[in-house]
């Protein structure tokens, strides 16, 4: 039996709890955080503080907190030379504390509070200082569900930075979209099938591969045309972007 403290409130906090606590041969026997309010509607699931000199002994300790206080709260652990992992894609594994043995427990996905998940959609990329600590962060995943890679500092931070693309961008985009609909009283609706199947096709074949539409053609009059609908400038200025982008890509512009 895997014993886990996890430390954090957030989404992905969140979600973890939910996993790990349902997992067989984990026992999440604590968690963590400065304010007990966010986390007292599961005192009757786990063990909850706000004290950081209470924390239990356990086998991992999960630092699920924003980037920006990874450093400080795994210095304030009030003991050394147990495993301690933070589940960012962009914080470097040496900023936990060196006290510690150390190691990253990244889920690729994007995680709502109250939006379900299953875990068997979340890649977990694995990294460690010490060798020893990876069996039991791999079995840890595993217990989850969950597909599993071992990366190194430099491939978790570009799978990061792809992922910012792929998502948060994405979603913008979506949100532009929705935006240009409703500013002639159509329905977003209509879109979902159309990005379900572009979703779809990169499972299948590569993104270069998949790619269509006028920039791809080179359709220079649909391109103007758009370009004339848009009348926000920024919208305009990001379909410009794209569009010399796909261009490049494509061999429709010379760089």
């Amino acid at each position: 039996m895997i014993s886990v403290v996890i430390l954090g409130a957030g989404n992905v906090a969140t979600h973890l709890f939910k996993g790990l606590n349902k997992a067989k041969d984990v026992s999440v026997i604590q968690w963590y955080n400065r304010n007990l309010e966010a986390i007292n509607p599961y005192k009757n699931l786990v063990d909850i503080t706000s004290d950081l000199n209470t924390l239990k002994k356990a086998d991992v300790y999960i630092l699920a907190v924003s980037d920006d206080v990874i450093a400080t709260l795994s210095s304030k652990l009030p003991f050394d030379n147990r495993l301690v992992v933070h589940t960012s894609g962009s914080v470097n594994i040496h900023d936990l504390d060196k006290k510690h043995k150390r190691g990253v427990l990244y889920p690729l996905q994007t995680f709502s509070k109250h939006a379900e998940i299953d875990f068997k959609n979340v890649p977990i990329c694995i990294e460690t200082i010490d060798k020893k600590s990876y069996p039991l962060l791999k079995e840890l995943a595993l217990s989850l569900g969950s597909p599993t890679k071992r990366v190194n500092s430099n491939q978790r931070r570009v799978l990061h930075l792809a992922a910012v693309f792929v998502n948060n961008f994405t979603n913008q985009l979506y949100r532009i979209g929705h935006e240009i609909t409703e500013s002639e009283s159509t329905e977003f609706d209509l879109l979902k099938p159309l990005i379900l199947e572009t979703a779809k096709k990169v499972q299948e074949m590569s993104p270069y591969m998949a790619q269509t539409g006028p920039a791809k053609r080179n359709d220079k009059k649909t391109i103007k045309a758009h370009l004339g609908l848009l009348q926000n400038q920024e919208h305009n200025e990001i379909y410009k972007l794209l569009t010399d982008s796909i261009q490049h890509t494509h061999g429709r512009k010379k760089l």
